[in-house]
């Protein structure tokens, strides 16, 4: 039995270097995978993090006697669900999971514009900028839903071009 020393220039004996052509290269498709998988991640935590922001406002802004906003309540969990669901595509390479993420998700960032909207407390500060104190809260709250919008386009773009780079290429015929 033969054994390859190694050399000065840490290449193995008994090859010159021109090898080189013969190995195997990794596909770019794998590595657009593994970089959109890795921003999806990013993703996820920063939309779970506005979620979660969300869910406790919910419970800030209302007073005890009209209880939680259903809207917003329902919002913030349908969002955190979909965001488990979408961790476990992710780290699972499931496409039918990252598409329910990408749909429910959308679906909680509506219901959180919704919300937003019936509230019209945008509307009242600019129609009377003097009360803007009293209704800090409520400019917090559509600050927050405007990050997720934001953040969303850009989750569901990510998940797009990850499930794309994940299907199999499809073949001419």
């Amino acid at each position: 039995m033969q054994q390859r020393k190694s050399s000065a220039s840490g290449r193995p004996s008994g090859t010159d270097g021109s090898d080189f052509s013969y190995r195997m290269v990794v596909d770019s498709r794998y590595t657009k995978v593994a970089r959109g998988k890795s921003r999806l991640s990013k993703l996820i935590f920063a939309q779970a993090a506005i979620q979660l922001i969300g869910l406790l406002f919910t419970f800030v802004l209302n007073s005890k006697e009209e209880g939680p906003n259903p809207l917003s309540l329902s919002s913030a969990s349908l969002g955190l669900v979909s965001l488990i669901i979408g961790e476990l595509g992710r780290k699972r390479s499931r496409v039918s999971l990252l598409r329910v993420c990408v749909v429910a998700s959308s679906i909680a960032v509506l219901l959180s514009v919704f919300s937003v909207v019936r509230t019209n407390s945008i509307l009242e500060v600019i129609n009377n900028p003097s009360i803007w104190e009293t209704k800090k809260f409520e400019l917090l709250e559509t600050a927050r839903v405007l990050l997720g919008s934001s953040v969303q386009i850009f989750l569901v773009s990510t998940t797009i071009s990850l499930v794309h780079n994940m299907s199999p290429p499809k073949k001419s015929s």
